[in-house]
């Protein structure tokens, strides 16, 4: 199951699990779509894998298994 992280690791702008916008790479590294389209083209600066968008979880599915609140933005 997906961690769902909470915040884009580039800027840490807020990713809700249940929108869509969040862009994961093989190791859930998570990034907004504006940090992809501005600097990251589609690459992961951690482990330079292929960054794809991220599913999204129903609310319903959330209030069973709730997203990651452990934050990764190091400013």
């Amino acid at each position: 199951m997906l961690d769902m992280r909470p915040d884009c690791e580039s800027c840490g702008k807020d990713l809700p699990a249940d929108q869509a916008g969040a862009l994961i790479c093989s190791f859930e590294c998570s990034f907004c779509a504006d940090c992809n389209e501005q600097k990251l083209h589609g690459i992961c600066p951690n482990c330079g894998g292929a960054l794809t968008s991220r599913p999204t979880r129903s609310a319903a599915l959330l209030a069973k298994y709730p997203a990651s609140t452990q934050r990764k933005y190091k400013s």
